[in-house]
């Protein structure tokens, strides 16, 4: 939409003067918040390795898996989910895991016909498959690329040998170059690399390798982020030797300087664009957007009658596709709207405009304050809209905390 070419409407939330009195007329505690945009998340649990550090809802596989009766579960599972979006427009789908890759051409092809059989499905939606190198081959990428996938996300991790040993990741350092190659020849032109830095004992030097050997190839969006140590996960049960905070903070600093080199904008915390080419999933995410999830332990949220409502299906596949429904769900009360809006929108570089604040939950603006006050005055927040400011980002847990609770 050409902004420009339309005058944009008063900031909901503002006090507005009637025609007919001088008094102004001061908003509801409460309204009803504008839909959001609609994405669909579809969840695959099967890998052929757990790898240490995941907390993701992933399952070894033992032997092949059901393709056909899971394909079966998740389209009955977003009959269901539709009951609660009707009528409205799906903007992007993602395929997630686990290791989606995995999965034959003809089911992904299915999958996403049988999408398009139920939804009204945008013209230009971003459609996105994650892939594991070690577990696609270039037959798989020509098949997702026929089916629709116009966007592939592949995790890499690491370049270094050794580091993904450690990681418990199935390819070497060649197949993670050779999968990327390959999705070039079957036609992908939207590729991420996820990277992470801060692995077990690596240097300066290390996560700096990793990062060049990714810009050399050159895609259009990288996810650089940090090891972190879940709960549930073999790493937090026996955590290995991890770097030092201020060689974390040398990583950091040198790595985005090379991104910034090399023409990658930073729109999100962990998240780099070359060529403008944001991941429009995930900012629907951010921006607290409504989504659908389909899929053994997949997550949604939708925005309904004026409540915010997040809900989750059955972990385990074999239970899920027994019974591909909801499985519980909570609406989110009004004391913690502000919290879970901010913890998505600060992550953004740019933040997001005020008003948008009430448009995605219904509550003046004058609910983030006093503590809007207080981050502004401590230098982690801008002024004039919902932003964190470069040290804000830098401690965003610690601005986060401002908010809790308000």
């Amino acid at each position: 939409m050409d902004v420009l070419a339309a005058v944009p409407p008063k900031a909901p939330g503002t006090a507005t003067v009637s025609a007919n009195s001088s008094t102004p007329q001061i908003p509801r505690e409460h309204t009803e918040p504008d839909p959001p945009g609609l994405g669909l998340y579809v969840h695959v649990p099967w890998c052929l390795r757990k790898c240490p550090y995941c907390d993701f809802n992933s399952h070894a596989l033992r032997g092949e898996p059901d393709e056909a009766r899971y394909l079966q579960a998740l389209l009955e599972d977003l009959d269901h989910d539709l009951e609660t979006a009707p009528d409205r427009l799906v903007e992007t789908v993602f395929i997630g895991g686990g290791t989606p890759s995995l999965l034959k051409g003809e089911t992904v092809a299915a999958l996403l016909e049988g999408i398009r059989q139920r939804v009204a499905l945008a013209a230009d939606a971003e459609i996105t498959l994650e892939a594991n190198p070690g577990a696609v081959d270039s037959v798989h990428f020509l098949d997702y690329r026929r089916a629709g996938v116009n966007r592939l996300s592949i995790g890499v991790q690491s370049f270094d040998a050794a580091q993904l040993q450690r990681l418990g990741r199935i390819h070497d350092p060649r197949q993670a170059v050779e999968a990327f190659e390959a999705a070039r020849v079957a036609g992908f032109d939207n590729i991420n690399l996820d990277l992470m830095f801060g692995l077990p004992e690596q240097t300066v030097v290390e996560a700096l390798a990793d990062l060049e050997q990714a810009l050399a190839l050159a895609p259009e969006h990288l996810s650089w982020y940090q090891l972190t140590l879940e709960p549930n996960t073999l790493f937090h049960a026996r955590p290995p030797a991890l770097p030092e905070e201020e060689v974390l903070w040398e990583i950091q600093e040198a790595g985005l300087a090379l991104l910034a080199e090399a023409g990658y904008r930073r729109y999100e915390i962990s998240a780099f664009a070359h060529g403008g080419r944001r991941c429009r999933h995930n900012l629907n995410y951010w921006t607290f957007g409504d989504y659908l999830g389909i899929g053994a332990g997949a997550h949604g949220k939708h925005t309904t009658g004026g409540a915010v409502v997040r809900y989750w299906k059955e972990r385990h596949p074999e239970r899920y596709m027994e019974a591909p429904r909801v499985r519980g769900e909570r609406r989110v009360g009004k004391a913690e709207l502000p919290l879970e809006f901010l913890m998505n929108a600060l992550r953004l570089v740019e933040g997001v405009e005020e008003a948008l604040f009430h448009r995605r939950t219904g509550l003046p603006l004058g609910r983030l304050e006093p503590a809007l006050s207080r981050a502004r005055a401590r230098g982690l927040m801008v002024k004039g809209r919902l932003q964190a400011t470069a040290r804000g980002l830098d401690f965003l847990n610690d601005l986060l905390l401002e908010f809790d609770h308000e």
